[in-house]
């Protein structure tokens, strides 16, 4: 039945004032006259649309800007009225969330992953302005879907994908289960129509046989209840077709064995009567060791609160039972759309608190998507906080953080503070030492161990599972890698503008303006982040920065690559030892600019520079090591010893007595009675090895050592 106006303003007169009514009303027929003309792919007037939209809103009873929007959001872009028109008729709140959800009607997206995470950025900074304005886009969103079939199927698929993948997890990142159970359903069944028609007909057949017990275990619960004296309202619980086919699929499990479960929804007045309601079906069914959840003492991350628990029946079946109050089950079905409900009906704690959880949602999408290095990555982080199945952990001091299922220590510390997560060096789970990888497990409490000179590691991008953390950690990184390619730029640079006599602060103004116009760079930091990024030469660059003074012999440009650059050892991110010959202090060593990577540091002896052609040589720098150099350099020795049981336990205990530390041993061939040995180990220095290749000869199994 199609809707109309004056069915809408019935229903409107349950919760708004007859002035706010008359708003709604006038917004109508300002939309039905801009629409005018305007048809849907169905054939109807344009205009049913936002009619629609707002009827929807209704039933969440979503206060009257909400629905004046709903009547307009289509206006800006569809007709000539602009932001300006709607802000001069119905007031600045209502234009910002029209504004709001036209800026995201661009989402029915074409193709392109791209275009889909611009758009989602573009949809959380309209939710950081007003949050009303993702309501108004979910309830826009659920009667496209049910108006779906209009559409050709390709485009039908495309559209129900991104209900799935976007849409239905923010519905349900903000409590709306109502709004999410649909949005996947009527996806579910454009995107699968054949899975959903047979999963239709086997529930329905199911429920046939299923209705005995169910009524049979409802007046159980009923008459428990009855007899304990407290009220209660025991419902049996459908699962809905998508829950069922996801379970089916991700758990591997069969229809049977999910229709095997018998769930039940008791709905009380307080929070007391819940826990008391829990004790008497505690005592008519046996629980399930293992499976009672408090979602009221500790709310979910969408402010849903109730208890859960797992019962065993009679003939083998499993009961799941929820109990919460009447205004924790209005949360549960509307979520933050409640948070309207509760301004006019009076504090509704339930609903306030879910509104509190989405604002903070939000303003942690804010600071992922200032972090992100682009859409692509934020999308990405997103995605991984839309689907979360909460662990809840506690800091030494009793503080509950909730995280998504699988989290590590190391989200756990982002979660606290940005800062702390950049400092984090170990940690203790339940007072132990545990790894950062460890995932977090509910009810532990985790203790994060930080020290000021510590920063991310790269390797736990590998392990961490929150968008805060993985964003957090990509942008230090980032942040460093330019920090320290500016630093090596700037000093290879000086060293080629020396053979000129001149330094960077004396370059010419206008000549790097003119260099940096050329190559559409905006400062000098970014063109010296290319030269230690190995992109640019320093020494073309130091020729072209150069004062008109003559220009110097080639010996001399020789002579500034031979005036060697002191390095310090791990110099971060844009210093790489080279793979192939393992340099420790003490080497003589050369640097290789490698474009993207910054400086490779070789032995100057070793063969993958030798016999390059004469632009390759170009890019090699004398290097020396400084003296003060307290790191550890990894090395390989090559032995060969005869063969003899422990024989690399002896070897092992010989380098850990000179104080190397043994990474990697293997065995090679076998020739005879002789085996070909390869250690890959830590040392400081070339004294430090010469110590350790000593001490290896001294074992007298071995007959050969080399250095590779």
């Amino acid at each position: 039945m199609m809707p109309n106006i004056d069915a809408l303003s019935d229903r409107l007169h349950e919760y708004l004032d007859p002035s706010q009514i008359q708003r709604v009303r006038r917004a109508y027929f300002y939309a039905e006259q801009a629409h005018d003309g305007q048809r849907r792919k169905s054939g109807e007037p344009y205009v049913t649309h936002p009619l629609a939209v707002a009827s929807v809103l209704s039933e969440m009873h979503m206060d009257h800007d909400s629905l004046i929007a709903a009547m307009l959001h289509d206006v800006i872009e569809d007709t000539e009225i602009s932001y300006d028109g709607i802000h001069s008729q119905f007031g600045e709140q209502v234009a910002t969330i029209v504004d709001g959800v036209s800026k995201l009607t661009h989402l029915e997206f074409e193709t392109k992953a791209e275009a889909q995470a611009e758009n989602f950025q573009k949809m959380v900074l309209a939710m950081a302005e007003d949050i009303r304005v993702i309501i108004v886009k979910l309830a826009d969103r659920l009667h496209n879907m049910r108006t779906l079939g209009a559409m050709r199927p390709d485009k039908q698929r495309r559209i129900a994908k991104e209900t799935l993948d976007i849409y239905a997890p923010i519905a349900a990142r903000l409590g709306m289960r109502d709004l999410q159970v649909e949005l996947e359903d009527l996806a579910f069944q454009a995107f699968h129509p054949m899975r959903a028609k047979y999963i239709r007909r086997a529930v329905v057949k199911a429920r046939g046989q299923r209705k005995d017990i169910i009524s049979e275990i409802q007046q159980a619960i009923q008459k428990r209840l009855e007899q304990e004296h407290m009220s209660g309202i025991v419902t049996g619980r459908e699962k809905h077709l998508y829950s069922i086919y996801r379970k089916m699929k991700s758990e591997s499990r069969s229809f049977a064995s999910i229709m095997d479960v018998f769930a039940f929804r008791i709905v009380t007045e307080t929070v007391d009567d819940c826990y008391r309601i829990l004790g008497a079906v505690h005592n008519l069914f046996k629980p399930v060791p293992g499976r009672f959840k408090d979602y009221i003492a500790i709310p979910k991350a969408n402010g849903y609160q109730s208890l859960h628990t797992d019962l065993f029946g009679a003939r083998n079946i499993t009961i799941e039972v929820q109990i919460r109050t009447k205004e924790m089950d209005a949360v549960a079905s509307q979520g933050i759309a409640e948070h309207s409900h509760y301004k006019i009906y009076g504090d509704s704690d339930s609903a306030v608190g879910s509104y509190n959880r989405a604002r903070k949602w939000v303003e942690g999408l804010l600071e992922m998507q200032k972090r992100a290095g682009d859409s692509m990555e934020f999308i990405d982080s997103v995605k991984k906080d839309l689907f979360p199945d909460e662990v809840y952990v506690f800091t030494p001091k009793g503080r509950i953080f909730e995280l998504p299922r699988g989290s590590t220590p190391v989200d756990f510390a982002y979660a606290v503070h940005t800062d702390i997560g950049n400092s984090c060096v170990s940690c203790r789970i339940n007072r132990r030492l545990a790894p950062l990888s460890e995932p977090l497990v509910t009810g532990q409490t985790v203790e994060i161990i930080t020290t000021p000179r510590a920063q991310p590691n790269m390797a736990w991008l590998n392990f961490v599972v929150t968008g805060k953390a993985r964003t957090s950690i990509r942008h230090f990184l980032k942040n460093q890698q330019r920090h320290e390619s500016v630093e090596l730029g700037r000093r290879l640079l000086n060293q080629f503008l020396a053979t000129y006599n001149m330094t960077l602060e004396q370059i010419d103004e206008v000549k790097l303006a003119d260099l940096l116009a050329r190559a559409d760079l905006k400062t000098l930091d970014d063109l010296l982040e290319d030269i230690g990024m190995g992109n640019r030469m320093a020494y073309v660059v130091a020729r072209l920065l150069q004062s008109d003074s003559e220009t110097p012999a080639g010996e001399d440009q020789d002579r500034a690559r031979g005036a060697a650059v002191g390095i310090r050892g791990a110099e971060g991110m844009v210093m790489h030892y080279a793979r192939c010959c393992h340099p420790i202090p003490g080497d003589s060593i050369i640097g290789n600019i490698s474009t993207g990577r910054g400086l490779v540091v070789h032995r100057s002896e070793c063969r993958n520079l030798m016999g390059k052609s004469k632009d390759e040589n170009q890019r090699n720098i004398y290097l020396e090591w400084s003296d003060s150099n307290e790191d550890e350099y990894p090395v390989l020795l090559q032995l060969q010893v005869e063969s003899q049981r422990g024989m690399i336990a002896q070897l092992a205990m010989a380098v850990s007595a000179v104080g190397a530390n043994l990474l990697k041993v293997d065995s090679g061939e076998r020739d005879g009675q002789m085996n070909a040995v390869t250690m890959e180990l830590t040392v400081q220095n070339r004294v430090h090895l010469a110590r350790v290749m000593k001490k290896l000869r001294s074992v007298r199994q071995v007959t050969k050592v080399a250095r590779q």
